[in-house]
């Protein structure tokens, strides 16, 4: 009998499916609000950020409300045929961990090998997510150029690559909403002062700190993304829900 690769489903989509049961046997009641992130985590033997991960994914499929400051709500089965299916796309955090291993590894690389032309196209990539924030528009197109010039200034085309499929899943569905979650002009201004020092960086041709910065700027998104639902501060400015990365 012919042997066949059998894909393993991610973590954060096995714990996403262990509390879809539990909703769909009538353990959590339609406008019902689930146990707080930690004691839930605790119930399942599963870490916080994996615990987040599946609770986006429930979300998108339309199991779930998440409304910051308060919890976590049980929507009613009618709203979940409208919704998204489930994303086959890398959990949030694992997708952050990754890029701290890769793009770490470009800022330092370009710093070394970026000509004058690179930085300059990289500079222009940052002052174009800079409008963008100032403007209310979406940032993550430019921020995904910012970080592709990066890469492309590395001199290595499987990281451009690599960087390229990081970044296809960082505006996915998941990603998304949680963006919608945490998203804050202040939260935005800070992302742009991390780019700026990265920037700076790779036109120093200083790789250390280049490096440093990078692993600054993806340490700090993390763990914006890290606040709790309910202790966290109010939900996202209505006319600038988006996070830069």
């Amino acid at each position: 009998m012919p042997a066949h690769a059998v894909e393993p489903r991610r973590l954060y989509r096995q714990i996403a499916d262990r509390i879809g049961a539990r909703i769909r046997g009538g353990e959590y009641s339609p406008g019902e609000r689930l146990p707080a992130e930690r004691e839930l985590a605790r119930q399942l033997h599963v870490s916080r950020p994996s615990l987040r991960e599946a609770l986006i994914a429930l979300e998108v499929q339309g199991y779930v409300e998440v409304r910051i400051g308060s919890g976590i709500y049980v929507r009613d089965r009618h709203e979940r045929s409208a919704r998204q299916s489930a994303s086959s796309d890398s959990g949030p955090f694992e997708l952050m961990r990754a890029r701290g291993l890769v793009e770490t590894e470009c800022a330092a690389l370009a710093a070394r090998n970026a000509t004058r032309a690179q930085i300059a196209s990289i500079r222009k990539a940052l002052k174009e997510m800079a409008q963008a924030n100032r403007g209310g528009r979406d940032p993550r197109l430019p921020d995904r150029l910012f970080h592709l010039r990066i890469a492309e200034a590395t001199g290595n085309s499987a990281l451009v690559l690599m960087v390229q499929s990081l970044w296809d899943q960082r505006l996915g569905a998941l990603f998304s909403r949680l963006d919608h979650h945490f998203a804050r002009p202040a939260t935005q201004a800070a992302a742009i002062r991390e780019h700026r020092r990265i920037v700076e960086a790779i036109a120093a041709r200083d790789a250390p700190g280049a490096r440093r910065a990078m692993r600054d700027h993806i340490d700090e998104t993390t763990r914006r993304y890290s606040k709790g639902w309910v202790n966290g501060a109010a939900g996202p400015h209505p006319a600038r829900a988006r996070r830069n990365g």
